[in-house]
């Protein structure tokens, strides 16, 4: 019972990230993904480095669990064996732009009439309605227009782009929850549905304090480095030879902070009693830290304060990250053999369950792997007929 969507038949026409991180969170649970790719061209990912002998490590990260068909969407027999693929399918995701799919005769509307169960996800920009619908977006403009680059950055800078990808995952990861809603809905009443995901709405939930203060202060949240707008301290200091992130949330946690610094009375010190008085004596708060915490590395103050209970990280690379103990043990970097690129190391299963933990099953698959296959075993056509549509060009 491990995989607890076994049965579940997603069709994924998705490329790149946002799509088809959704789709590996269901084929983690045990969905079979059938990937829908164009020949000889494939998910664009596929083109993105570094690679492994030819093969994408960018694309091999993120399409684990699947299975890969080439298909050409254009072509009539190319149609038609996708409605064929449509009419056994529980799921449907695709990221292109609004209107992309109905062009293609694909739309919504066409597909619940040939299966009314199907769940139909989709990812855009800016979703299926509103006046914004049909611009082109990518997860750097959703960063400019969502605010959180207005919000990123050193205090005083310029705002700044977060580190990854951010709102292609967390649109990825809300249209993973609709599916997986719309799949429980679909099992109470029998009927499919359409589940809508913008990156714009995805950034927006996100936002959580910079909406909220903003809507309650009318002050405009601006790049604060690393430093937290409404607790302190929760920010990064320097130590002897390296930087620390220390964050003591409450006033219990400043107190054992106070005594694992070897500075007691900064616990009754009046300017920083409570967290409003440290916030409004910030700079001597730092002051105070900052001339402590120099005058031993950062690998010690790490060890006193984790030891007082004070939440302290040292701010690590991401090579010391894969490294991790507390990461490895949680498998959270895993080996797996890809037919072309050998073994190769990718991101784990995040979500940790008793009874009904993800697997890995299987590397990304190679374009068009699982192609004659599914033809032939799932849709019934001939050899011949499989060997024809592809001299056709259309697999």
């Amino acid at each position: 019972m491990n995989d607890v969507l076994q049965g579940v038949r997603i069709l994924d026409l998705t490329r790149v990230l946002a799509g088809p991180y959704a789709t590996m969170m269901l084929g983690d649970f045990g969905a079979d993904v059938i990937k829908i790719e164009q020949p000889g061209i494939g998910d664009d990912s596929r083109q993105f480095g570094p690679f492994i002998n030819g093969e994408s490590a960018y694309f091999m990260s993120i399409n684990r669990n699947k299975r890969s068909v080439t298909l050409n969407l254009k072509e009539e027999k190319g149609k038609k064996a996708f409605f064929e693929l449509v009419e056994q399918a529980d799921v449907l995701v695709e990221n292109f732009r609004p209107g992309t799919m109905e062009k293609l005769g694909f739309g919504y509307d066409v597909l619940q009439k040939i299966n009314p169960k199907l769940i139909y996800g989709t990812i855009s920009g800016y979703g299926h309605f509103g006046p914004y619908s049909n611009r082109a977006a990518y997860d750097g403009i959703i960063q400019a227009m969502g605010g959180i680059m207005s919000i990123t950055g050193e205090k005083g800078g310029k705002p700044s782009r977060v580190g990854v990808s951010v709102v292609d995952i967390i649109a990825g990861m809300f249209c993973a929850s609709g599916i997986l809603a719309a799949l429980i809905y679909r099992q109470n009443t029998g009927q499919g549905q359409k589940v809508d995901i913008a990156m714009l709405d995805s950034l927006v939930a996100f936002l959580e304090n910079a909406i909220s203060r903003y809507l309650i202060t009318g002050a405009i949240p601006k790049p604060n480095g690393n430093m937290h707008p409404s607790i302190f301290p929760f920010e990064t200091f320097s130590t002897k030879n390296g930087e620390i992130m220390i964050t003591a949330g409450n006033d219990a946690l400043w107190e054992k902070l106070a005594k694992a610094i070897e500075k007691p009375h900064l616990a009754t010190d009046q300017r920083f009693s409570t967290n409003a008085l440290r916030g409004a004596n910030h700079k001597a708060m730092c002051d105070e830290l900052l001339a402590a915490l120099a005058e031993k590395d950062m690998e010690d103050w790490v060890a006193i304060l984790d030891e007082a209970g004070v939440p302290c990280s040292p701010v690590n690379t991401i090579d010391k990250v894969v490294n991790h103990p507390q990461v490895l043990a949680r498998e959270m970097i895993v080996e797996v053999e890809h037919p072309v690129a050998g073994k190769n190391k990718i991101p784990g299963i995040p979500i940790k369950m008793e009874k009904s933990a993800g697997t890995i099953r299987a590397a990304a698959p190679i374009l068009g792997a699982d192609t004659e296959t599914i033809f032939i075993d799932m849709l019934g056509y001939s050899k011949e007929q499989y060997h024809q549509m592809k001299k056709d060009g259309i697999v």
